[in-house]
């Protein structure tokens, strides 16, 4: 490691543990964005910000050339009731750092800074580089990414961190989360009266459980729906009128979430609602010279089944960065040390082969 990266990662893990000292639930990340915005000041960037958004541009930035945004969100999930330590209590114990948001994401928001800082200076790059620490990804809100993705002008494409154990998410499934009504006619359970809306929505929820649709992708399997919520009754001696559930879907890159819709409600009595057509699935080519040049490194790619803002960008994006997935919203949450010190080291090599690519 030589000695500016190693400056980087002291620095970078520092900052680290002061924004995991610092609550930022989504929508309440004013105060991490305030810790972002003086870290990036302080390295002579001029960051901007929009609600609790923050971005800079490196100091040689010529949209001219590729365009390549780097990307992590600050807000967290709120502790679970497991916790036995102080979620923001930032300790480093036996190589491990504690706290709420270390390993999701704080650890692939503070290495693709302290990578974006490495580049910050140089001249004669091939590329430009975007550095966006962005708010309300955990709830997928709209004051987040989709914020400012209008302000950013001309990207070419972009690296999500997410805990991936540094490898390559290529691909990602969409989502989307439907509610379900079904309708019956009431009655008194002890005589033939009425339609129940619960058997209704039995009956479509087993369709559900049962269907499998028929296009499977290599990278990210088959569409997966899950019934996660159900709710119908009000007495035992009354037949339901109404039942509503919840089904999340998770969809391939074979379909379009209109299309996995439309054949759910062409096979089902209940009326099915989408929260949202935002979070889409998307790819990334393993032709794209950011993977060949992950590749080259050793880095392995995959298809991820859970969704990141990296489903609200426009442009091809790998999502990768230190941690491990498995430890997100988890009790105790942590990042290895040594996970963030080689994360600062494999992104800025992947930069570097990226620049043997283009330059």
């Amino acid at each position: 490691m030589d000695n500016d990266i190693k400056t980087l990662s002291t620095e970078t893990i520092t900052l680290l543990q002061s924004l995991i000292a610092t609550q930022s639930f989504s929508r309440a990340e004013d105060k991490t964005g305030d810790l972002i915005e003086q870290f990036l000041q302080k390295h002579g960037a001029t960051p901007q910000r929009k609600k609790h958004n923050i971005w800079a541009k490196n100091r040689h930035f010529d949209p001219r050339k590729p365009v390549i945004l780097l990307n992590s969100h600050h807000d967290t999930v709120r502790p679970n009731l497991g916790y036995t330590r102080d979620p923001f209590s930032a300790d480093i114990v036996d190589g491990k750092l504690y706290g709420l948001g270390s390993n999701d994401a704080g650890g692939a928001l503070t290495c693709l800074l302290a990578t974006f800082l490495y580049f910050f200076d140089q001249q004669d790059l091939p590329f430009s580089l975007l550095y966006a620490a962005s708010a309300e990804e955990e709830i997928s809100g709209h004051d987040g990414i989709e914020l400012i993705l209008p302000e950013f002008g001309k990207v070419d494409f972009g690296i999500v961190g997410e805990p991936t154990q540094m490898q390559m998410a290529i691909a990602e499934k969409g989502l989307m989360v439907l509610d379900g009504t079904a309708h019956g006619r009431s009655g008194h359970a002890a005589r033939e009266e009425g339609e129940s809306a619960l058997y209704i929505a039995m009956d479509d929820i087993a369709w559900i459980r049962s269907h499998q649709f028929p296009q499977t992708s290599e990278l990210l399997g088959p569409v997966k729906m899950s019934v996660t919520v159900i709710k119908a009754g009000s007495q035992h001696n009354v037949v339901p009128d109404l039942c509503e559930f919840t089904v999340d879907v998770r969809v391939n890159e074979c379909y379009t979430l209109e299309e996995v819709l439309a054949e759910m409600q062409g096979n089902v009595q209940s009326e099915l609602k989408p929260r949202s057509l935002r979070m889409r699935s998307s790819i990334i080519s393993p032709g794209h010279p950011l993977v060949k040049a992950g590749l080259a490194l050793g880095r392995d790619y995959y298809g991820s089944p859970t969704t990141s803002d990296k489903a609200l960008m426009p442009f091809p994006t790998l999502k990768m960065g230190p941690g491990d997935s498995a430890r997100s919203h988890s009790a105790d949450e942590f990042i290895y040390v040594s996970e963030i010190e080689s994360g600062i080291e494999i992104y800025i090599n992947l930069l570097k082969k990226l620049y043997e690519t283009l330059g």
